[in-house]
């Protein structure tokens, strides 16, 4: 399986300057090829081939007068750029016809200077020693290697992000470290509230680390709003909420790193409920909530750390109704309003917490355990809830 090791880098003053050369060539190679395939097709001519785009935004480019500074950089980035950008449209024409699962997947964008932008060295282009990473036309860059890398690298990605940080992205092919195997099993019940909730009856609360400190969000956004485009006031105010957002991120994603490996080891088989996040960011009252709390990357990390860790993860249907059904005799309830979160099924008269109850039913459609939710017989539609305190 592939792996990725990223470590962020702290290079000198001169070596800034390399590197933000060279990711704004990637940057202009990647909009000036862009551009072209949308002029053709305005002129209903087909896109440029990869070949073709190569050639003439790179090779024959170095030769003009306006971008003959694309020849003081490596042409290993400025080619990785031109194969990503026929990459993106492949995608989005597959998408665009059906042949790729899926939400649909719009064409590729301009890439902005303030932006995170990236450029990728293959084979040849960089060399990593004990403490130092040599790429091609930069030179050596000082890290310090948290993790230790892998022996065999298929590439490294320089990144520049926009609060101008820097970071070194390894690729490489890794074996599956598999650990002892256990026989517990969980499903898990994502919430706004709670973050999750495990059918054991454990409950994880969110930092929400943008709810806490809204206050600080508005305050700079406004300064940043009266200040003059293109200033150095300007640019400062906006460095200034770049380096705040960079916060928010890194402490999300702290959490849900260390939150979906405690789920990993503890586990032999997590079981998640298929939520579409592309919809219900749309509701105005709650987009802000569930973009704060990064349902999706947790459910990336559960799934490439189940692949890593030799786990079982499972997906079941979003249409599943876990909220609605009683985990002890299979009761289906009728439609329960979200200030619903406590009610007592009428057929058995088992008393729930919403979160817990629908966590084991999650448990439950994946497979993973035998109760009478399970094969249990027709229940009357009807259901008695109440609201709690």
């Amino acid at each position: 399986m592939k792996a990725r090791f990223k470590y962020r880098i702290y290079p000198t003053l001169g070596q800034k300057r390399r590197l933000a050369r060279f990711v704004g060539c990637v940057r202009v190679v990647w909009n000036d090829s862009l551009a072209c395939c949308q002029e053709k097709y305005k002129l209903g001519n087909k896109k440029p081939t990869n070949s073709e785009l190569q050639k003439q935004f790179i090779t024959l480019a170095k030769k003009t007068q306006d971008r003959v500074w694309c020849s003081v950089v490596s042409a290993i980035p400025l080619q990785q750029s031109l194969n990503d950008l026929n990459q993106g449209y492949q995608n989005f024409f597959k998408s665009t016809q059906g042949n790729r699962k899926g939400k649909p997947i719009r064409p590729p964008k301009f890439k902005r200077r303030m932006s995170l932008l990236t450029a990728r060295f293959t084979k040849g282009g960089f060399k990593v020693g004990q403490h130092k990473v040599y790429l091609a036309k930069i030179g050596k860059l000082k890290i310090v290697c948290s993790r230790e890398l892998p022996a065999i690298l298929s590439s490294v990605t320089v990144i520049k992000d926009s609060a101008n940080r820097y970071f070194l992205s390894f690729v490489a092919e890794v074996l599956p470290e598999v650990l002892p195997k256990t026989d517990n099993s969980v499903g898990i019940n994502l919430g706004i509230k709670t973050f999750a909730t495990l059918s054991n009856g454990k409950k994880i609360d969110a930092p929400k680390p943008l709810r806490k400190r809204i206050k600080k969000c508005r305050k700079l956004s406004k300064s940043l709003s009266k200040k003059t485009k293109g200033s150095k006031r300007y640019e400062k105010a906006r460095l200034k909420i770049a380096k705040f957002h960079a916060k928010l991120k890194d402490t999300r994603n702290y959490f849900l790193h260390k939150l979906s490996t405690e789920i990993i080891r503890e586990n032999q088989t997590i079981v998640l409920e298929d939520l579409n996040v592309y919809g219900m960011v749309k509701n105005q009252k709650l987009s802000r909530a569930i973009l704060d709390l990064g349902w999706r990357t947790f459910r990336t990390f559960l799934e490439g750390k189940a692949e890593k860790y030799g786990r079982y993860f499972r997906v079941i249907s979003r249409w599943e109704p876990t909220s609605k059904i009683c985990s002890c005799c299979g009761f289906k309830g009728g439609k329960l309003d979200l200030s619903i979160r406590e009610w007592e099924c009428l057929n058995c008269g088992a008393k729930y917490d919403r979160d817990q109850n629908s966590a084991i039913n999650i448990l439950v459609a994946g497979g993973q355990s035998e109760t009478l939710n399970g094969h249990g017989g027709r229940q009357p539609d009807y259901c008695q809830s109440s609201s709690s305190l």
